[in-house]
């Protein structure tokens, strides 16, 4: 089924969440979980259910972004027909300057959906760590015969959790019947997974109208305000997934993958996480090293004592250093006699030798990127 259907990801959406791991780069290209970016996802989602026209829509900080996807190999979209296509957001002759939200962004780029033969059309977002059949969905869809179909999960949030997220009120039915935008409530409620299933030509309309009457938000525009006028449908997702709203979901969502459970259901072998190869030596374990509960990368050294720790390609541990519940990016350079204690850094950081940073469960230390400490 889905090979008839077209993918539309938007890069660049939620970057105001996490702004120390975007202030240079996209949301897509946020690393994750040692060797991935946030966009492997969804991107692997998508070929893994049979979907091989794929449009990434940009806005701003996508060199990384560029540099990682390059042409869609790693993820087989490097294709002469359909596969991976990277949408600038100048993209049509009315929009001069940088889109708002979602629709302005589709608004930019609606000769590329127009231009497509798909019959349907699946958005979605960067900020969501799943491993899902989009076939399940859109099979819903067409049995529901609605006009959109979103995605949804369910828990308890505090009010601070709910100001980044669209929360839905569903009936019997699945049918959508109210929808809240960033609510100041706790409580338990269905939040909107940020993807979205609907017919290409119904979403062409929605584009041109909304763009008549100068509108650009998908939620407040055209789910809230039209949920009675279109037949609007939840699929509730019951699966394990992680959504990074702020830099304490990151962190957590990253702790995570020391659960062995949870990392087979992220990482089926019959469903793969796609994502650009590096090619690096294995990892290195020098005699007095001791590493526990960690995930190590290839091309990483190790000479001190790490725990529960996430470290990316090429990080170095030096002698005596002792890094605990930390997650370092890409290269980081950990010195001899190093304590570290719940950090984050960025790609290509240095911490000098007898030198402790210590953070806490709630507020770990975050240092940027080429950063020398």
């Amino acid at each position: 089924m889905s090979a008839n259907m077209l993918g539309l990801i938007f890069a660049n959406l939620h970057d105001e969440t996490i702004p120390d791991l975007t202030k240079n780069r996209t949301m897509a290209s946020v690393p994750f979980g040692a060797r991935y970016r946030m966009i492997d996802f969804p991107l692997s989602n998508m070929v893994n259910s049979g979907i091989s026209s794929v449009g990434v829509i940009t806005k701003g900080n996508y060199q990384s972004l560029l540099d990682h996807l390059g042409s869609g190999g790693e993820w087989d979209l490097s294709r002469k027909t359909g596969g991976l296509q990277l949408l600038p957001p100048y993209g049509h002759e009315r929009r001069r300057g940088l889109y708002r939200g979602r629709m302005e962004a589709m608004h930019s780029v609606v000769n590329y959906i127009a231009n497509n033969n798909a019959d349907y059309v699946l958005m979605t977002d960067c900020n969501v760590i799943v491993n899902m059949d989009y076939n399940h969905i859109i099979e819903y869809h067409i049995e529901k015969e609605a006009d959109i179909t979103i995605v949804y999960g369910s828990g308890k949030y505090k009010s601070a959790e709910m100001l980044t997220k669209t929360a839905l009120g569903v009936n019997t039915d699945g049918r959508v019947n109210d929808v809240l935008i960033c609510p100041d409530k706790e409580g338990e409620f269905n939040t909107s997974m940020n993807m979205y299933i609907m017919r290409r030509d119904l979403l062409l309309e929605l584009i041109t109208e909304t763009a008549s009457r100068n509108l650009y938000s998908f939620e407040v525009d055209v789910i809230q305000k039209m949920c009675r006028e279109l037949k609007i449908y939840g699929y509730k997702y019951n699966g394990y997934y992680e959504q990074v709203d702020d830099i304490l979901n990151y962190f957590s969502a990253n702790m995570a993958l020391m659960n062995y459970e949870k990392r087979q259901v992220l990482f089926p072998r019959r469903r793969p996480i796609y994502t650009k190869v590096r090619d690096d030596a294995p990892a290195k374990y020098g005699l007095e090293s001791e590493v526990t509960n960690s995930l190590i990368a290839d091309g990483c050294i190790i000479e001190g004592r790490v725990e529960n720790c996430v470290l990316f390609r090429g990080t170095k541990i030096g002698k005596g250093a002792m890094v605990k519940n930390c997650i370092l990016m890409q290269d980081t350079v950990i010195g001899d006699k190093c304590e570290l204690n719940y950090v984050i850094s960025d790609k290509n950081v240095n911490v000098g030798g007898y030198r402790s940073l210590f953070g806490t469960e709630d507020y770990p230390v975050f240092v940027s990127k080429g950063s020398s400490v």
